[in-house]
């Protein structure tokens, strides 16, 4: 009976695995979308809901986790050798914080909502970049100051023009956007196609 239990419980973990894998290749829209379909629903979904462009929700996960559902940011050293603790509470595709993980959860009340699914990640997504747009009045269109937003957050924002880390991290978003903006727009009529998922 244990052992069947041990088995149910790797099976399960082998199945939540592969629906969880990083795509074979992050760096274009259409290969993610067509290994992964039901992400390109919540993405869409997303896009409907809060208005924020699908190409610029896939860049803003590509710099945060590399669509890795379980990233975390790496343990800083003390002493250039022992591992210590992490810089941050960041967690998941989103990189969401607890804090502001929190304050999503209570404001659309999607109190369900875990950091480790790809549905709950573009939703916050699209959750934050509109109250980017309402409270420093940055288009969602604009991937590079929406970036530096959703990177600094609303307080720092101000600031980043001192910050040359954040300004890079913010191009590389830019041009990771235009190019999935780019590839999607070649893709998008065989994506809006109804597909039957048998599973």
């Amino acid at each position: 009976m244990k052992n069947l239990k041990i088995v149910k419980l790797f099976l399960l973990f082998i199945l939540i695995s592969g629906c969880s894998s990083v795509p074979k290749n992050t760096s274009n829209s259409c290969s993610i979308f067509n290994e992964k379909y039901m992400w390109y629903k919540h993405a869409k979904k997303t896009e409907s809901k809060w208005g924020t462009p699908i190409y610029l929700q896939l860049a803003i996960i590509k710099m945060e986790s590399s669509f890795d559902w379980l990233a975390k940011p790496p343990r800083q050293k003390l002493f250039k050798v022992v591992p210590y603790k992490r810089p941050s509470s960041s967690f998941g595709y989103s990189q969401a914080v607890k804090g502001t993980w929190k304050q999503y959860k209570e404001e659309t009340g999607n109190k369900l909502a875990v950091r480790t699914r790809f549905k709950d990640s573009v939703d916050f997504i699209g959750w934050y970049t509109n109250k980017t747009e309402k409270i420093l009045k940055v288009s969602k269109k604009d991937a590079f100051k929406q970036y530096i937003a959703y990177h600094e957050g609303w307080g720092n924002y101000k600031n980043y023009k001192k910050n040359k880390k954040v300004i890079n991290l913010a191009k590389r978003v830019e041009k990771q956007s235009n190019i999935y903006k780019q590839q999607l727009s070649e893709c998008k009529n065989s994506l809006s196609t109804s597909k039957y998922i048998i599973f």
